[in-house]
């Protein structure tokens, strides 16, 4: 070294995603380089250490660790202060994690790194074929810690001593393992077994177990296969028996299965990948990717039946050794290059993970049972993902996210806001972070509230959050809603409850860092939502700030005759929607002649007596009533079906952006008000643009220039509605948000119209558009603490 030779000593705290990622390595490695003596350790704060050394060094030290820190690693903040020199320091040293107070970030579960694969399939590397490798760069994290600060005590893996192979690596600071705390290898490591079922006496293990699961896939058969977060159920997806009987045994219905492919070059045989795209496949993360299918005749290696009446594909890459040992390394018998790949469970149940319970809940669903002895100390599903606009829209928030906080641009007090009931995750905020949760699910299941429970008992313990306040939707049927209430009567805590669609707005809001000094138009679409009117909600335009909100606009509410009944059989909405539209149930109209004539009566006297028909101004109803219009979906056996299979429709329809001459060939809403009261809201009525349908469909036009002119009136009137609130208010920022805006073609649309007339929008990229996003409004709109 040259320049300043005088020693100094600092104290460095480095805060963020520090731990589990190598970043104790790293910092070892970085003081070894620049002459310095002094020590590191974890704590519940983050990283610690002090360093010893010429001046200058110790300077480029404070500055390196947080410009090149490893490839895991986020760091937050650094903050470094000098102490007094010490003469006992011998070298650089590594101590041990200290408890205590404060708070760090665990990383997520991160993909198989490079480094990895590369030893996986080196038959002259000791973990050659080691379902379980991993390194400080890679593997498991979130799922397997079970306490902070993170060492292997902590783990799920506290069960598995280290070899004297593994002891030397671990405790090397030029290793690629140094500290890593899965680390395992054959001789120490986890073990794979296969089972026929509970009672198989002769179980299969390791290299054995592998070779039979890949055997029985290339069969057909459907296997469970134990992964990071939960139980997958897999098949060999060219293979239409297997599909059908995976799909039939788990009661699926038409909804789409994601699948595993082998590699990138088999995704682009499936699918149009984009250069964004290309980029998730690849990444640390690698989600399930949505990707739009090629129109030209399908490739042999998915069956029709994978995803039926879906334009997209979901589609990953392996994240795990055990999934790229399934699909093949070189030289291994001939397997399927790409594998359906579905939750562990059943029907409305949550992801199955303790292996005891896996032979039991997925009985039935599975011929064999590909499991491995490390325990799963917290579920987490795939997340699932697609590009939309050139930039990520996240669907499903879980796998390689959670639990990485959002960082919030104002403070909120220790809270716990539970989301609601579809799609459920919730969030636990401090400050100016909010953790959300894994994907838990719908809560529609005593075992899904059991989860639920664990899991917020598991991450407010990770993040330290103690609520001081419990935050809930206002819809009093939500058993999400029910579960805080008990909690917060049982704890003494207080409980706030935050209007749905409002949340949503906020969620937006928050993720862009927007901190609620000036309110946005604020588009809120979706299925449903508790109106401030007890009636159900979904099509809004919403004034708002992080205080409260004005409706400035709405569609016009129809009845919802039979409430679910309606959501399960859209043709009941289209139906309704008919009718309040003045325009005859004429039998030559597909919704009209699905429907028997016994049925039709029942229907009209429900919607003539008013029975079980709470009005709705959803949108998402509203896309159901189209689609059974034009005679594309009349029964979902999934969540917004209908409304996926419309966008289908009219994606055959579409040459260039949806948006592009919206207003010349769009169906038309009639936008206008209802009073005089100038705070009174507009009303959207559809009755126009149900009209311009039914004629086009008498005169001979299929669905898809009736999907694409649909899809084009409503962007016509977001863009009609917002250009009004603009002019009124002086707000040019307008917030996209709801589950209606995981329909990538209509965002487009929006995001296109809006940036062309001088808007700023702000659509999701960071937490879903649906219900899944919902905990992080709620939390900000309920929490926000005095600065």
């Amino acid at each position: 070294m040259t320049g300043d030779r005088s020693r100094e000593r600092r104290q460095v705290t480095v805060r963020g995603v520090v731990q589990g990622v190598g970043f104790r390595p790293f910092v070892y490695t970085l003081a070894d380089e620049l002459g310095l003596t002094g020590w590191v350790t974890n704590n519940a704060d983050g990283v610690v250490a002090e360093v010893e050394g010429p001046g200058r060094a110790v300077a480029d030290f404070c500055t390196r660790i947080a410009a090149e820190p490893p490839p895991l690693a986020v760091v937050e903040s650094v903050e470094h202060r000098a102490v007094p020199p010490q003469s006992g320091d011998h070298g650089f040293t590594i101590r041990p994690s200290a408890g205590g107070p404060g708070r760090t970030l665990v990383s997520p579960d991160t993909a198989t790194c490079d480094d990895c694969l590369r030893e996986l399939a080196d038959p002259a590397d000791r973990r050659h074929r080691h379902p379980f490798i991993t390194c400080t760069h890679c593997g498991p994290r979130f799922t397997v810690v079970t306490s902070l600060p993170y060492d292997r005590d902590r783990t799920t893996m506290a069960a598995f001593p280290m070899c004297a192979g593994c002891r030397r690596e671990y405790t090397a600071p030029g290793d690629r393992r140094f500290h890593a705390q899965p680390i395992a290898c054959p001789s120490c490591g986890p073990r794979l077994t296969l089972r026929r079922g509970s009672a198989d006496t002769a179980p299969r293990r390791d290299a054995a177990a592998l070779a039979e699961a890949r055997s029985l896939l290339a069969q057909g058969a459907v296997l469970a296969v134990k992964g990071l977060g939960g139980y997958h159920l897999a098949c060999d997806a060219s293979d239409p028996t297997a599909v059908r009987t995976l799909r039939k045994r788990k009661n699926r219905g038409d909804k789409p299965f994601a699948v595993l492919a082998d590699s990138l070059e088999t995704v682009e045989r499936l699918a149009e990948v984009s250069v964004e795209e290309r980029e998730l496949l690849l990444g640390p993360r690698k989600p399930v990717v949505l990707l739009r299918r090629h129109r030209t005749e399908p490739a042999a290696d998915v069956a029709p039946g994978v995803a039926p009446g879906s334009p997209d594909l979901g589609v990953m890459l392996p994240y795990t050794p055990l999934h790229r040992l399934l699909l093949g390394l070189p030289g291994d018998p001939p397997g399927p290059d790409v594998l359906v790949m579905t939750s562990g469970n059943r029907a409305g149940e949550p992801i199955a993970t303790d292996d005891t319970e896996a032979l039991t809940r997925l009985d039935g669903l599975a011929d064999a049972w590909l499991m491995h002895d490390r325990p799963i100390h917290v579920p987490c599903d795939d997340s699932v993902v697609r590009i939309c606009a050139g930039a990520e829209l996240p669907v499903r928030r879980s796998r390689g996210y959670a639990p990485f906080p959002v960082a919030l641009p104002v403070p909120v007090v220790p809270a716990l806001a539970v989301g609601g009931d579809l799609k459920n995750t919730f969030c636990a905020g401090d400050d100016r972070y909010a953790w959300m949760s894994a994907h838990v699910g719908d809560m529609d299941d005593l075992a899904t509230l059991t989860a639920f429970e664990r899991a917020t008992a598991h991450l407010t313990d990770l993040t330290s959050v103690t609520p001081r306040m419990l935050i809930a939707d206002r819809h009093p049927g939500y058993r999400s809603t029910h579960w805080a209430r008990r909690a917060a009567e049982t704890s003494g805590l207080p409980l706030r409850q935050v209007q749905h669609h409002h949340a949503h707005v906020a969620s937006a809001m928050a993720e862009h860092g927007l901190d609620g000094t000036a309110p946005v138009i604020g588009i809120a679409f979706d299925g449903t939502g508790y109106g401030d009117d007890g009636t159900v909600w979904g099509g809004e335009v919403l004034i708002a700030d992080y205080d409260g909100y004005r409706r400035f606009a709405h569609l016009a509410p129809v009845p919802l005759p039979g409430g679910d009944a309606a959501v399960r059989n859209p043709y009941r909405m289209a139906l309704s929607h008919l009718r309040a539209a003045g325009l005859p149930w004429s039998d030559d109209l597909p919704c009209t002649a699905v429907a028997t004539p016994g049925e039709r009566r029942l229907l009209e006297r429900q919607l003539e007596r008013d029975l079980a028909c709470v009005p709705t101004s959803s949108m998402g109803r509203l896309f159901d009533a189209v689609s059974s219009l034009a005679g594309v979906c009349h029964r979902v056996e999934y969540e917004a079906q209908a409304a996926m299979e419309l966008e289908n429709a009219a994606l055959s329809d579409v040459t260039g952006s949806v948006g592009d001459d919206a207003r010349n060939d769009a169906y038309r809403f009639i936008l206008g008000a209802e009073t005089e009261d100038p705070e009174a809201p507009l009303i959207a009525d559809p009755a126009p643009v149900l009209a311009a349908a039914v004629a086009d469909i008498r005169a001979g036009a299929h669905a898809g220039p009736v999907a694409r002119r649909f899809h084009q009136g409503v962007i016509a009137l977001v863009q009609e509605v917002c250009e009004v609130a603009r002019h009124r208010t002086g707000i040019e920022t307008v917030a996209l948000s709801g589950g209606v805006f995981c329909n990538a073609l209509l965002t487009q649309g929006c995001c296109d119209v809006l940036e062309g007339d001088g808007f700023t929008v702000l659509r999701h990229r960071r937490v879903p558009p649906n219900d899944g996003g919902l905990a992080l409004g709620q939390l900000i709109v309920a929490a926000r603490a005095e600065e």
